[in-house]
């Protein structure tokens, strides 16, 4: 099923449901849509309410002439009101910053779960000239390089991640979206966290990790689990940044063990 939330500033962000039980909120990372969850949804809705959105821009949601990461938090926190019952919430990446900061405006997150959440780390993830190279092919409609040096020199998957994700029907679906990774990467580089603004958050926290991700996932990981209050890491063995795709099982039995704990 469809539905929408519109956000403060009157953006309409759309979001996918179904299953019943305790809801839970997938937001996806950048180049991504709420079809990334088309895995785990099916896994989840014989005991979950699954929400899935897509981010403003994209999909099922319009956008706006200009773009701030607090724009997309209020986008999740318009979803969550929407839903009208506290709920699991699951970031990804770029969305598990949008999810962290979401936190922040909303009580109705009873959960937390964050995947490598894309938090400052001290290390550059790309150097200047690569993100101008890909902010230049997507203004030229070249957005299968775009993508690629993305995700190589971004979201550094290996070349079997990235040989798998090019053979999913997703690629070519969400190859538009190339043009949006620009905004979110520069959005990325203003961004400073501030452990003491999350100090409040003390709902349960899960963070994913994949054990064979490189060490900046890791060093991000590490720093919002010394921020949030009742958070734990746990460590997906052989996995990087897209166990929904490459081990949607052991996503999922992650992150079911760790609900059953307060479910």
């Amino acid at each position: 099923m469809i539905a929408n939330a519109i956000s403060p500033d009157g953006t309409s962000i759309g979001f996918w449901h179904g299953g019943r039980g305790q809801p839970i909120l997938f937001v996806h990372g950048t180049v991504a849509d709420h079809k990334s969850w088309a895995a785990l949804a099916p896994r989840f809705e014989p005991d979950f309410a699954v929400y899935a959105l897509d981010r403003r821009g994209r999909g099922l949601s319009d956008d706006a002439p200009t773009y701030d990461l607090r724009r997309e938090a209020e986008d999740v926190a318009a979803v969550i009101t929407a839903i009208g019952q506290p709920v699991c919430l699951f970031g990804h990446s770029f969305g598990g910053l949008c999810s962290l900061e979401a936190a922040l405006l909303t009580d109705q997150v009873s959960h937390l779960i964050l995947y490598e959440p894309a938090v400052p780390t001290g290390t550059t993830v790309a150097s200047p000239a690569v993100l101008a190279q890909i902010a230049a092919l997507a203004e030229r409609d070249d957005f299968a390089a775009a993508m690629t040096l993305f995700c190589r020199e971004v979201a550094q998957m290996s070349e079997d991640e990235l040989a798998l994700y090019r053979r999913s029907p997703l690629w070519t679906e969400r190859l538009p979206l190339a043009k949006t990774i620009a905004r979110e990467m520069a959005t990325e580089q203003r961004y400073r966290f501030d452990a003491a603004r999350f100090a409040g958050l003390t709902m349960p926290a899960l963070l994913l990790l994949g054990s064979d991700s490189p060490p900046m996932y890791r060093v991000g990981v590490e720093i919002v689990n010394a921020a949030l209050p009742q958070s734990q890491i746990v460590q997906l063995p052989g996995q990087q940044n897209i166990a929904h795709h490459t081990a949607p099982d052991l996503l999922v039995k992650a992150v079911v063990d760790f609900l059953a704990h307060y479910l």
